[in-house]
């Protein structure tokens, strides 16, 4: 039954998506009736979709669904476009996370200068995350001409003494080595962190706002925001696109 579902479902789409449908004018009500049904969940935007009569509903931390006018039925999963064989959700998904590098809090990060420094990368980072560690010692080292930017976001439901932890980092005197320390080293840190620690509260608010809900996860130059502990020839890659 589960597999007659699926079929029906991607049925519905295939004949439908060769071109795309202008905004109709019932964005807003279908945004107002999904709002009254789901009043826990927060509505980003609506718009139309390519599929006549199914609309893109984006929800806060960048989740995606599509429902009808009448918000009667919700379709949750990936939007195909046959033709060109692409996914038109993960493309959504992509632009949605566009990161405006200019808007990156740079002052509240640990600032690593290698090279000329010229290239850019910002990371957010968990001192707790096993990822994060992987990231700090296999990936990062060995990159060259970057400036690199930790933003410190311990995620505390899953790790609970990564707060403590990065409230000592933040208020030692070396940020950056008490950091690579830590990350590469495996030393213990020292110090009570009794310092102004409100930038880890900023940054918090930060990554909520840009629906970074794991990490590490890295924003390069041109406001690509990529999750996990790629490997360092797809960062090096990646730091020189435009």
């Amino acid at each position: 039954m589960r597999k007659l579902r699926t079929l029906a479902t991607a049925l519905m789409f295939i004949p439908l998506f060769a071109c795309a449908v202008e905004g109709d004018g019932n964005t807003a009500a279908v945004k107002k009736s999904f709002e009254q049904k789901f009043p826990q969940r927060e509505v980003q935007s609506v718009s139309a979709s390519p599929v006549k009569g199914v609309y893109e509903v984006v929800l806060a931390g960048r989740q995606i669904v599509y429902t009808d006018a009448k918000v009667t039925h919700l379709f949750v999963g990936d939007l195909i476009d046959v033709q060109n064989k692409k996914s038109l959700t993960e493309e959504r998904m992509a632009a949605l996370s566009k990161v405006n590098w200019a808007d990156l809090p740079l002052e509240l990060a640990i600032k690593d200068v290698r090279g000329d420094g010229s290239r850019k990368l910002a990371v957010f980072s968990d001192p707790d995350c096993p990822f994060c560690k992987r990231l700090e010692r296999d990936s990062l080292p060995g990159l060259n001409n970057v400036t690199i930017y930790t933003f410190l976001l311990p995620l505390t439901e899953l790790h609970p003494d990564a707060m403590n932890k990065s409230k000592k980092i933040w208020c030692s005197k070396d940020r950056l080595a008490s950091w690579t320390g830590v990350m590469r080293d495996g030393k213990a840190l020292t110090g009570d962190g009794n310092c102004d620690t409100a930038a880890l509260d900023r940054i918090q608010a930060l990554g909520k706002k840009l629906g970074v809900t794991g990490t590490p996860a890295l924003v390069f130059g041109n406001g690509q925001l990529v999750a996990g502990a790629i490997p360092r020839e797809d960062i090096d890659k990646l730091l020189s696109s435009k």
